[in-house]
Order: structure tokens, then sequence, then C-alpha cells
């Protein structure tokens, strides 16, 4: 697969593997900028990059499509150490990582733990939301599992699409994966982890929304969806009508 140029679809296990070896070395990995935010009410992130789907509205979309020349490695020490730092100077308790995929393979998902437990000792009243597009979690169950040894972690699952044909369009990766997302919500409640899904929901129609929540909640995963609103860069909408979806002021597959 050329990481930089991936024919549309493909293979988003495939491409998770190929993309963990870029921005993996050891337990380090890459990311590109340390910060605090207004989301979730006040939260400091650790913007990482590299992802299994290259979805056309993702803000991080140019360095999930060529991460190797993007960021530095840091270890999970190094992380939790930025991110502490910031939330206190800030008067935050809660951290994040975004811009990119957490969990791609073993040796991202062993970087994760490994900051998840530094967290754990170093500040445990602090709450750790966990930004995923659920594929490797609904892919692999003990990785679920594993999660479930920490209190203070949230999981914020980002379901692409409310069915198979928009989801091949707005990640990339092929229909068939539709569903692991959707698994993943099934495992992190089986473990008792706090989780939810979410949904760019300015992508679809309401009663598409209705009929995606209904097939959740008949799948034993919750019906509190996520609604999320859909930032318009520039170089997101040339990627949507690349995509074949229009822009007038709504969407239009």
């Amino acid at each position: 697969m050329d990481l930089n140029r991936p024919t549309l679809p493909f293979d988003p296990i495939l491409r998770s593997e190929e993309i963990e070896n870029l921005v993996m070395s050891g337990n380090r990995r890459k990311y590109y900028r340390f910060r605090a935010s207004g989301f979730y009410g006040g939260i400091v992130t650790a913007d990482a990059v590299g992802c299994s789907f290259l979805c056309a509205y993702c803000w991080n979309y140019r360095r999930n499509l060529e991460p190797e020349g993007k960021g530095s490695f840091f270890s999970p020490e190094e992380v939790v150490t930025k991110l502490l730092r910031l939330a206190r100077e800030h008067g935050l308790n809660q951290i994040r990582i975004s811009g990119a995929e957490p969990i791609l393979g073993e040796k991202s998902f062993s970087h994760l733990i490994e900051i998840l437990k530094l967290v754990s000792a170093e500040a445990a009243e602090f709450r750790f939301i966990l930004e995923t597009n659920g594929l490797m979690l609904g892919h692999k169950r003990e990785f679920a599992c594993s999660l479930g040894q920490f209190k203070n972690l949230l999981v914020r699952v980002g379901l692409k699409a409310p069915d198979r044909d928009k989801f091949q369009l707005i990640t990339g990766a092929f229909r068939d994966y539709f569903l692991l997302p959707v698994q993943a919500l099934f495992y992190l409640k089986e473990y008792g982890i706090k989780s939810w899904p979410a949904i760019t929901s300015d992508l679809f129609k309401t009663e598409e929304i209705k009929r995606f929540r209904s097939f959740l909640v008949a799948n034993g995963v919750s019906s509190g969806l996520e609604l999320e609103a859909l930032i318009i860069y520039p170089f997101v909408e040339v990627n949507l009508k690349n995509r074949g979806i229009n822009f007038r002021g709504k969407y239009n597959f």
C-alpha cells in the first residue's frame, strides 16, 4: 500500500499496521503538539499523528496522510510529564490524546497503557478521555479488557457514518469494517468501561441519525449518541467534494 497515495477503498487493519511502523519507535510515539483547550469544559491534549482511516472531514488529514515527516517521538513518561505540567498550569484535571488514532496495534496500545498507568499513579484524580475510532478495539477484544483496569478512563468512540456505504465513502476504508467500531462499544460496555458513541451529524439526514440510534440500541449500545458539529476548513470541503459529497450549505451524497 502506498500510504501517501492510497487507493480507495483500503483495508484499515493493514493500514493501521503500516502506519504504526511509521509513528512508533520502541515504546515512543509521534506527537506534534501539546496544548490546553476548551473542549469537555477544559482539557489538556497531546496531538498525535497516524490513523487507520482517512476521513474526508478530518481536521488533521494532511498529517495523518503523511505521518512520517510530522512530529517527534515521545516516551510515555515524556507525554505524561508535559500533559500534567500543562494541566496544573491551566488549573485543569482532564487529559486526552487527539488528532490521530491512539490504538493502531500492539505497540501503540502498549504506549497508551503506559500513559494511563502513569496518569493513574501520579494524578489519580484526573480524568483521561480516550478518543478512538474503535476499529482496533472492535478487532481485538483483549484491548478493551485491558482498559478495564483504569477507573479514571472514559472512551469516546467516533462512529463515522450510519451505514456501510457512507462509512466507506467517508473513511476510505472497506465497508466490511463498518461494524467493528460498534463492536468496540459492546466490548467496552462488557468490561464496565464508561463509553459513548459520537457521530458528525451535519453530514446526515435526521432520519438517518434516528435509524442509526435505534440500530445501536438494538445492538446493546447506549442511545446517548453525541452529535458532533462539522468544522469546514477549505481543504475539508475539497476532500468531501473529491469523495462525491457536494457542499451547498448541506451535504448531498
